[in-house]
């Protein structure tokens, strides 16, 4: 199947979640959390799960990029506008995500204007910020000769690219190379505001004592690894549906495999030995949420979500034979990209749902008194539009601006 066939699918797709969205933002905004499913004891759910898995594939694209015009991996040079540019839509969902989880969304805005920086999740907002604005420069930097060279064109694209070029003319060889070289500067900056901004998501987690699944040292690095593995996984499906990554850029997306496939078993790693050490300890609290996990009432959120769809299925994808051909491992990097909502979702619920006192649930007769969470269908329809927004993105991303010619390595501006 050509790129030209994979297209349509990708815009239905995308024009579906956005349509079955509208009925989530709509009672979102009309009846506040009313029809939302979490609790007092499970205050945080889908959404704050979607936040984290999509923090996650902005930091693990970036990083990826970061081979490219940090480090001169040249394997992944043809990825390395497509990552950036997945990084830009993948904060964006990010933080529409917690966006809509808040009480008063209208109030989003003070956390800038009247910070507490003895406060983790006050650093982890202004490194959103930084993070942001350094991504969105290293991209128009890498964009900027291309958009004053397609300036010329006629319609609609030239009249984008002339605002989008912010009143650069300079198109010379010499103005590109110097582009590049502040591209480099401002990538390396990048690198540890990255790092900062999502390891310090999981150090948001691992800082609070009252919950023994979450106060972990390892959640930092944790954060980190599946980051990386799922923007990983995000980049070789991306890469298929714009450009062309089961035949023109198929070397690249086997590359991509190879990596994504390392990194998946160092995150599973690491994972398990979280739980090991948790159950060698035999410390009732310490064990609790690690037994939902495993055999509790979501126990298929791990055994098929995260386990058999995000592990198993992969890792015998990118290891037979079947791992040289780019289909394949694209497929293998959306079942990985499947798994990890499942991650995200076995951090944030068992978490919660461990009792700080024991028998408050069953205290209290009421639903919003529970530690049981299940999302509603407003949650679901709400994630989905989220989710149709951001593939959306991509494909006006992907017809409107210059791409990366991977056969030649230039640039091609459209026509």
């Amino acid at each position: 199947m050509s790129e030209r066939a994979l297209k349509p699918t990708f815009w239905v797709t995308g024009a579906l979640f956005l349509f079955l969205g509208i009925f989530g933002w709509y009672d979102r905004l009309a009846n506040g959390h009313q029809n939302v499913n979490y609790t007092t004891l499970v205050p945080w759910g889908l959404w704050i799960a979607g936040y984290i898995y999509f923090i996650g594939l902005s930091a693990g694209s970036f990083l990826i990029s970061s081979l490219v015009y940090v480090f001169h991996v040249r394997r992944f040079e043809s990825i390395g506008r497509l990552a950036l540019f997945s990084a830009v839509v993948t904060l964006l969902l990010a933080l529409l995500m917690v966006w809509a989880d808040l009480g008063h969304m209208e109030r989003a805005w003070e956390v800038l204007a009247y910070p507490n920086f003895r406060s983790p999740m006050a650093w982890m907002i202004w490194l959103y910020l930084a993070y942001f604005v350094l991504i969105l420069v290293e991209l128009w930097l890498l964009l900027r000769h291309d958009l004053v060279v397609g300036a010329d064109a006629p319609g609609f694209r030239g009249r984008l690219y002339r605002i989008l070029s912010f009143g650069s003319h300079d198109r010379s060889e010499a103005s590109a190379a110097r582009d590049m070289r502040i591209v480099r500067v401002v990538g390396t900056i990048g690198i540890p505001v990255a790092i900062m901004f999502h390891g310090g998501v999981g150090a948001l987690f691992g800082v609070v004592a009252a919950r023994p699944l979450w106060h972990s040292g390892n959640f930092p690095i944790l954060f980190l690894l599946s980051a990386l593995t799922s923007g990983g996984a995000l980049l070789t499906l991306i890469s298929a549906f714009f450009q062309d990554g089961w035949h023109r850029n198929r070397e690249t997306v086997l590359a991509l495999g190879r990596l994504v496939l390392g990194l998946l078993l160092l995150d599973l790693l690491f994972q398990f030995s979280e739980m090991l050490v948790a159950f060698y300890g035999a410390v009732p609290d310490a064990i609790w949420g690690f037994q939902q996990i495993l055999a509790g009432p979501y126990w298929y959120v791990f055994w098929i979500g995260q386990i058999l769809i995000g592990s198993l299925a992969p890792i015998v994808l990118l290891s037979l034979p079947i791992r040289r051909d780019a289909r394949w491992v694209s497929f293998a990097g959306l079942l990985i990209m499947l798994g990890f909502l499942s991650v995200r979702l076995n951090i944030v619920v068992p978490g919660l749902a461990q009792e700080e006192v024991r028998g408050l649930a069953s205290a209290i007769a009421s639903a919003r008194v529970s530690n049981t969470y299940l999302p509603s269908a407003t949650e679901w329809l709400l994630a989905l539009g989220i989710a149709g927004f951001g593939l959306l993105l991509f494909g006006v991303g992907e017809l409107l601006l210059p791409r990366e010619n991977a056969a030649e390595g230039v640039a091609d501006v459209h026509a």
